[in-house]
């Protein structure tokens, strides 16, 4: 017989203390307030037309240019959802659309001149805030964090690779 209420079996059902120390929701928050600062100083420095949005597409995209399902991959989102941000940054100037040689249906988006412009002003905000983050938490605790993360994420690192396939789903 089916409960209108949900069963808890490892504690009290309205004891839901323990959802605000998983590790998912401490890297969410923490990864919100990250990107937060890192638009807050793009924008200072005149790009304040950049979105959170806009990061996915920037952290996926291959300097010398990604198809845009690889970058719906490698960004666990939909290739409409993809296709709209770069549109967006299309529109904006910093990355254009052209035939893929080795596939006819298939458009390479790569970063225009003012796109590479743009990403250096991007990785300016990155150090500041990464610099920031280090002078907040100690040097110490930033680079443990930083290299606990990048083992833990090692196998879904995609950028700059061809590979059409999905990163593993846990690690061997």
């Amino acid at each position: 017989m089916a409960s209108d209420k949900a069963v808890n079996i490892t504690g009290d059902i309205n004891d839901d203390t323990w959802r605000h120390s998983t590790i998912g929701r401490i890297l969410g928050d923490a990864l919100r307030r990250y990107e937060s600062r890192v638009l807050e100083i793009l924008e200072q420095n005149g790009h304040e037309h950049i979105r959170s949005s806009h990061i996915n597409l920037t952290r996926n995209l291959d300097i010398g240019g990604t198809i845009t399902t690889e970058l719906a991959r490698r960004a666990a989102m939909t290739k409409q959802a993809m296709g709209e941000i770069v549109e967006q940054c299309e529109k904006l100037g910093l990355v254009e659309r052209i035939p893929d040689k080795r596939d006819a249906r298939a458009k390479i988006v790569r970063f225009t001149a003012a796109g590479i412009e743009w990403l250096s002003a991007f990785r300016l905000a990155i150090e500041q805030t990464e610099q920031e983050m280090r002078d907040e938490l100690g040097f110490l605790r930033t680079d443990a964090i930083a290299s606990a993360l990048k083992t833990y994420g090692h196998d879904f690192d995609q950028l700059g690779s061809d590979s059409r396939q999905a990163p593993p789903s846990r690690r061997r």
